[in-house]
Parts: C-alpha cells; sequence; structure tokens
C-alpha cells in the first residue's frame, strides 16, 4: 500500500471552487455577460386562494422595455436596460449601473387563466395577478368524517 501525501490546501481550493459554482449557479444577480444576459430581477410571488401574485424588480426601465408572456403553467419576462446618457471625462467612461438585455422565465405551482391577467408597472416594480383557473381552485376540498 502507497503512502499518499495529504495537502489540505489542495482540498481547499477544490472545496471553494465547488462553491464558487454552486453560488454562480443559485444567485439571479449575474455579474459576467453569459449569452448576452446582464442580470436576472428578483421577484417576489404571493399565492392566495384565488390568484398568484408576483412583483418583478425592473429598476430604470420603460414599460415599453419589457416583453411579458404569460402561459398557463410559467410567466416569461425579457426587456432590455438602455443607457441613455454617458459621462466621458478624460478619454474614460465611467458607469456602475449594468445595461443590457434580461430574462426570468419563472414556473407556476397551479395552473392561471391567462387571458385574464392583470398587470401594472408603476416605480420600477412590475405587479401580475395570476388568477387561478376554476379547476385549480376546487383541487383542495374538505372531507367530513364521520
Amino acid at each position: 500500500m502507497a503512502l499518499v501525501r495529504w495537502q489540505p490546501f489542495r482540498e481547499i481550493d477544490t472545496l471553494q471552487r465547488q462553491m464558487n459554482r454552486l453560488f454562480d449557479e443559485i444567485l439571479p444577480i449575474t455579474t459576467e455577460t453569459r449569452d448576452g444576459i446582464t442580470f436576472v430581477p428578483s421577484a417576489e410571488i404571493e399565492e392566495t386562494p384565488d390568484a398568484i401574485h408576483l412583483k418583478l424588480e425592473v429598476p430604470g426601465m420603460d414599460a415599453k422595455d419589457l416583453d411579458v408572456q404569460v402561459s398557463a403553467e410559467a410567466v416569461s419576462i425579457t426587456g432590455e436596460r438602455k443607457s441613455e446618457s454617458k459621462t466621458e471625462e478624460k478619454g474614460m467612461t465611467r458607469t456602475e449601473f449594468r445595461y443590457g438585455r434580461f430574462e426570468r422565465v419563472i414556473p407556476l405551482s397551479t395552473r392561471i387563466q391567462n387571458d385574464k391577467v392583470e398587470a401594472e408597472y408603476k416605480d420600477g416594480i412590475l405587479k401580475l395577478t395570476l388568477p387561478k383557473a376554476e379547476a385549480e381552485k376546487n383541487k383542495v376540498v374538505k372531507v367530513n368524517l364521520g
């Protein structure tokens, strides 16, 4: 049996690479462009007995720059954040905002009536009210015992 030298720093390096890869897959905000996508907006979902309420954070955008598509099982939001002003000084341009295309597909837990969706966009928050399909509302039934 051969002796293998234990290298703890190599194991730490491997663990760090695995954690970085995990966070890159999980976190919704990306810092590098992948397929031209610069960021993924944050979302908040609330489910009530009659509807699903979805809020999406897309600050600094006009409603005309958003494309919202709703199917019975998912919501797809795409858009592009555009830069309107640039400041150049001594041949340098500096910006801390992210500009570019984004896409977010949110699967829904229940089927909805996609022809009755209500939308509101104000102060950088997109609010969607997605009414549940009638069959989904009656899915849970109380059973009397005895």
